[in-house]
C-alpha cells in the first residue's frame, strides 16, 4: 500500500475512532460481506407463468405458450402470419439447433438492419414484474433486441423466478463471469415525449411476442 494511501486510511481511522481492524474482526468483516442477506420481497398470489403473462399483457406485449421446443418454429409462424409479416428472420445463436418450417430464410447472428424480426433466448424472466433478462455474449448479440421492429424471445418455464434478487444470485454464479450487458425488457419500446402520447418503437422493437415453453404450459 502506498504512503500516501496508508495516511488517508489513518486519517479516518482516527476520526472515527477506530484502529486497525484485528486478523479477527477482519475475518468476521469479509464473512459477513460474502453473506448475502435477504431482503423484505414483495408477496404475490398464483403460478410464476400466470403472472408473467398478465404482466406482459399489460405493458402491450404478446404471448404464446407452448409444451416443448420443437413447437417453437411453428409458434413463430404463426406470430409472422398473423401480423403479415415475411419469413426472414434474424435468430440468436443461442436458438441454432431450432427447426424451422419451409420457406423460412433464416439468419443466425447479429441483426441486419434490414431484418423486421429477431427471435432470442433468455437468461431468466421475473414473476414479480413480468420482465425479460437477456445477457449480452457470443450467444445472444445485443443487436437481436434493439435494431429489428419486432422482437421474440423464447422462454422456457423453468427460468421464471419470482424476484430480481433471484436473477442477480444466479448472475453471480455464472461460471464466465458477469456479461458486458445485463438487458432488462419489460414491453415493447415506448415514449410520451412528444405531447404525452405513447409511441411504440421509439428506442427499440414495436412489437414483443414471447413464446413461454413448458409442460406445465399446457397443464
Amino acid at each position: 500500500m502506498s504512503d500516501g494511501r496508508e495516511e488517508v486510511l489513518r486519517s479516518v481511522r482516527v476520526s472515527l475512532n477506530r484502529e486497525r481492524p484485528t486478523p479477527e474482526e477482519r475475518d468476521r468483516l469479509e464473512a459477513r460481506i460474502a453473506t448475502l442477506r435477504r431482503h423484505t420481497r414483495p408477496a404475490f398470489e398464483g403460478d410464476l407463468v400466470g403472472r408473467v403473462v398478465d404482466k406482459l399483457s399489460s405493458r402491450a406485449a404478446t404471448t404464446t405458450l407452448v409444451g416443448t421446443m420443437s413447437e417453437v418454429g411453428t409458434a413463430v409462424a404463426d406470430f409472422l402470419g398473423r401480423n403479415g409479416f415475411s419469413k426472414k428472420i434474424a435468430v440468436a445463436p443461442a436458438l441454432a439447433d431450432l427447426t424451422w418450417p419451409q420457406g423460412f430464410d433464416v439468419h443466425t447472428g447479429k441483426a441486419r438492419a434490414d431484418e423486421c424480426v429477431s427471435v432470442t433466448a433468455c437468461f431468466a424472466a421475473v414473476g414479480e414484474s413480468g420482465s425479460l433478462v437477456l445477457l449480452s455474449g457470443a450467444e445472444s448479440p445485443t443487436t437481436l433486441n434493439f435494431v429489428p421492429e419486432n422482437h421474440i424471445v423464447v422462454v422456457r418455464t423453468e427460468q421464471i423466478v419470482a424476484h430480481f434478487e433471484d436473477v442477480w444470485l444466479l448472475l453471480r454464479a455464472l461460471p464466465q463471469g458477469m456479461p458486458r450487458a445485463v438487458n432488462v425488457i419489460s414491453g415493447p419500446s415506448r415514449t410520451a415525449d412528444v405531447e404525452q402520447t405513447i409511441q411504440l418503437g421509439a428506442h427499440g422493437p414495436r412489437r414483443l411476442h414471447v413464446i413461454l415453453v413448458g409442460r406445465d404450459c399446457l397443464a
